[in-house]
């Protein structure tokens, strides 16, 4: 086993237990903490693939912008912090005959599927340098309209928010 692997382990073990106290948690506070670690574990499997930019995004919008927003709006709601969640509908037989009959059907395609392995190959760069060059070249009109799309959707977004 190399290190890469063990590297791997650990990120699915912090990305999967984490995700699984943001569900099961009946403190809202807690699994919106849980989240952040289900993000950044997201954003170490992306780094081990190669996948820079995919990372740092992850990163600066999910973990930096979406998570900080929702930990913020969770805290400053007045009596959320200590609440506990509780739900009656909550039906735990029907949930674990799904989950038993997906977690099966994953195992069987994990099982007989002929995985092709690549060979590493010592001169991948970044995906970076990739993405930028394919945003200004090939993609350059849907990446414009993108942007403006964007800047439509903040301007009316303030326009909605204005008091009249």
């Amino acid at each position: 086993m190399e290190l890469t692997d063990i590297i791997f382990y650990i990120f699915a073990l912090v990305t999967v237990g984490s995700a699984m106290i943001v569900v099961f948690s009946r403190n809202l506070v807690y699994s919106a903490f849980s989240l952040m670690f289900t993000f950044l574990g997201i954003a170490g499997l992306y780094v081990l693939l190669l996948a820079d930019f995919l990372a740092v995004t992850q990163l600066m919008i999910y973990v930096g912008g979406i998570l900080v927003l929702m930990i913020f709006g969770v805290m400053l709601t007045h009596r959320v912090v200590n609440v506990e969640i509780s739900s009656g509908a909550m039906r735990v037989i029907p949930a674990t005959i799904v989950v038993g009959v997906f977690l099966g059907t994953l195992l069987l395609v994990l099982t007989r599927t002929n995985w092709m392995v690549m060979e590493k190959s010592p001169d991948i760069i970044g995906t970076t340098s990739m993405i930028g060059t394919a945003l200004v070249t090939d993609y350059l009109l849907p990446f414009e309209v993108g942007g403006v799309v964007l800047l439509v959707a903040i301007v009316a977004a303030a326009f909605m928010a204005r008091k009249r």
